[in-house]
């Protein structure tokens, strides 16, 4: 059968650029979409053709089928691919396409509505003999009632949206006391991710393995399993590091969940490539009586890579080809597993700060080059990250003979690359995947929880010799080569009594001034060595608080890779960790932002989604003010000691900024 002549891509970032690169390989027309935000993004830089279909907002633009479909009409597209999240499990999307005359690239309307909703699904397979985990699944959602029963079921619970994934209004609750406040937080974010507040409520499973199969299904009756990924890495119930295939699978527990994952599929008459998700108890290892059905997700994942690694197949061009009325071309005995694959999330986002999402320029992005390394990106050196979207920036995936090797490979992949301008998560996978436990394979759901501090989630000091290197750009940024060998005794100065060289007549010179780092004020003195030293042109002095912090040797013709410059200063960029050096300028405030009190401000551009005090109430420490709604999920803003609400401003609707100041407290002294 002929392959689709084109494709619209109804996503954004890293996924529409991995479509689009298949897609030109097979020999399709690719279109685009965007919304105001991304018209420089590099999905649409790649594309054959975009075009614009509204603001900022997901629901504006990427949520919006009726933009979409008349995109689609428009410009002749024989199929859409709906990627991941966004429109990709929406039924109504998949119907519309078919409305159209378009080919959806998924399966049919009917299998998203079976599989679509996390409580029917689970009724699904439980009649078809598949475990699922004690809860309650069905359609009542009084507080009152879910609150019963999560006391039935007994703590820990979790909260689980009905529609939708990725950790998206999904909430443990450890006590009965929390249930209320969690209950509303994840209708929230159901509503906000999925338009639809739903939720279920399950037991939560001790030592939690999640344990995902790989189904491909035909239009010609034909459905297997492409083996398993373990993607139990994870924080706030999204996946850090998936790897495939699982550590401590046995052949018989994958012969067990793969035929499993595969009736499911038949069971909804599916077609093309999904996930059936289980939860497995690990306590005791992996075992074929321990393990229980969680959801299906009706369209490809992230983490789609490692199983393409370890099984040698384009899953996207499967997904072409089987939209395109093909048969698949091979059968279950066909199919061996190779290696082993590990891929790691890189996220715009502050370890050190719980996480908070970061948003701003790149002013850097550089990945290495490895064999059998392979980097998912869909932003490079000069775009911003935005608050509106998911804050992945990329996918680094390795690909080796054995687990210990892919995940050395995947962790010297992470060291040598480079992120300037947003805060990231790159330091932090690399401790991750050198962790002693989880290379040893002993881990579960729970794993980063309980290792925050070894793996350098906390917050750090300042870093000295990012400070000291930061100056030394700085110095060099302001003064070319010339001038600064000049300065070192090796040439001519354009004057020696310039006062912003630190010359005098005699001795080492020495000069003092401010730099801003990470916004605060701290002071340095750079010392030059005294004119006629032999180490004259090699060695620099920077100190701080009058205490000395070394030398550095060979500056100029040193590794500069880290020493990324920006429009205000330097980013030092050591061991993955960020550090801004710039010139202090004392009549740089932001009025705006200042405490005026005890003010709590936004932690990260975003949206106010909930206000729950007014001005003169009384609060006590601890006690929830606000909530920040970043990169679609939920922050709360506690207060930070007992007091009254003295001033508040910002209203729930409106974009706030990093630091801006929200509400301000008057405590008692």
């Amino acid at each position: 059968m002929a392959m689709l002549e084109s494709v619209l891509i109804a996503n954004r970032g890293e996924i529409a650029c991995r479509i689009i690169r298949t897609a030109r390989r097979l020999g399709m027309r690719t279109i685009a979409v965007h919304s105001e935000a991304d018209a420089g993004a590099l999905f649409v830089q790649m594309a054959d053709e975009s075009h614009f279909i509204g603001p900022a907002p997901a629901r504006d633009s990427y949520l919006r089928i009726d933009k979409i479909i008349e995109v689609a009409k428009r410009t002749g597209a024989a199929s859409i691919h709906p990627g991941y999240g966004f429109l990709s499990e929406r039924a109504e999307f998949a119907e519309a396409c078919a409305e159209a005359g378009i080919v959806f690239v998924g399966p049919p309307a009917s299998a998203i509505n079976a599989m679509g909703l996390k409580d029917a699904a689970k009724a699904l397979v439980q009649q078809a003999g598949v475990p699922v985990v004690p809860g309650y699944h069905g359609a009542q959602q009084a507080p009152d009632f879910l609150r019963g029963q999560a006391d039935e079921i007994g703590y820990p619970v979790l909260i689980k949206a009905v529609a939708g994934g990725g950790g998206k209004g999904m909430k443990r609750v450890e006590r009965a006391a929390d249930f209320e406040a969690a209950l509303e937080s994840a209708q929230r974010e159901a509503a906000s991710a999925f338009g639809d507040p739903r939720v279920l409520v399950e037991k939560y499973v001790l030592s939690p393995r999640h344990i995902e199969i790989q189904v491909f299904a035909d239009r010609h009756g034909n459905v297997v399993h492409l083996f398993e990924r373990d993607c139990s890495l994870q924080r706030r119930h999204q996946k850090v590091i998936e790897e495939a295939p699982a550590p401590g699978m046995t052949p018989e527990m994958r012969a067990v969940m793969g035929k499993a994952a595969v009736e499911a599929a038949r069971a909804v008459g599916y077609v093309g490539a999904g996930t059936v998700e289980f939860i497995a108890d690990g306590r005791e290892g992996l075992r074929p009586d321990r393990f229980y059905f969680m959801e299906m997700n009706t369209r490809l994942q992230v983490e789609h890579p490692v199983t393409e690694a370890i099984t040698g197949l384009d899953l996207v061009e499967l997904q072409f080809r089987v939209a395109s009325g093909e048969a698949l071309p091979f059968g279950q005995d066909d199919l061996a597993i190779t290696g082993h694959a590990v891929e790691a999330r890189l996220y715009a986002e502050d370890p050190e700060k719980e996480f908070l999402p970061s948003t701003g320029k790149l002013w850097a992005l550089d990945f290495p080059e490895r064999e059998e390394l392979r980097v998912d990106t869909g932003v490079q050196t000069g775009d911003e990250v935005t608050p509106f979207y998911d804050p992945m920036i990329a996918k680094v995936i390795a690909h080796a003979p054995t687990r210990e090797e892919a995940l050395a490979k995947l962790a010297d992949a992470l060291g040598n690359t480079l992120v300037a301008g947003p805060k990231t998560n790159v330091a932090f996978l690399k401790k991750l995947c050198e962790a002693p436990e989880f290379r040893a394979g002993r881990f579960d759901t729970g794993f980063i929880d309980r290792n925050l501090d070894a793996l350098g989630a906390v917050a750090h000091g300042m870093d000295a010799e990012a400070v000291r290197l930061g100056v030394l750009k700085l110095i060099d940024m302001e003064f070319d080569a010339r001038s600064y060998h000049a300065l070192m005794g090796n040439g001519s100065a354009t004057s020696p009594w310039d006062d912003s060289d630190g010359f005098q007549l005699a001795g080492a010179r020495r000069q003092g001034f401010p730099v801003a780092v990470d916004g605060e004020r701290v002071d340095v003195v750079v010392q030059w060595p005294a004119p006629g030293d032999a180490h004259a042109d090699e060695e620099v002095t920077v100190s701080w608080n009058g205490d000395a912090s070394g030398m550095i040797s060979d500056y100029l013709s040193s590794d500069m890779r880290g020493l990324v410059p920006t429009d205000e200063g330097v980013i030092v960029v050591r061991d993955g960790r960020q550090t801004r050096v710039a010139p202090y300028d004392p009549f740089d405030v932001d009025l705006a932002h200042l405490n005026g009190g005890n003010a709590v401000k936004a932690p990260m551009h975003g949206k106010l989604v909930a206000l729950f005090v007014k001005p003169g109430e009384r609060v006590e420490k601890g006690q929830r003010l606000a909530i920040v709604e970043a990169m679609k999920m939920e922050h709360a803003l506690v207060a930070p000691a007992d007091g009254e609400v003295e001033e508040i401003s910002a209203e729930p609707g409106m974009q706030v900024a990093e630091g801006a100041r929200l509400i301000v407290l008057r405590t008692e002294e």
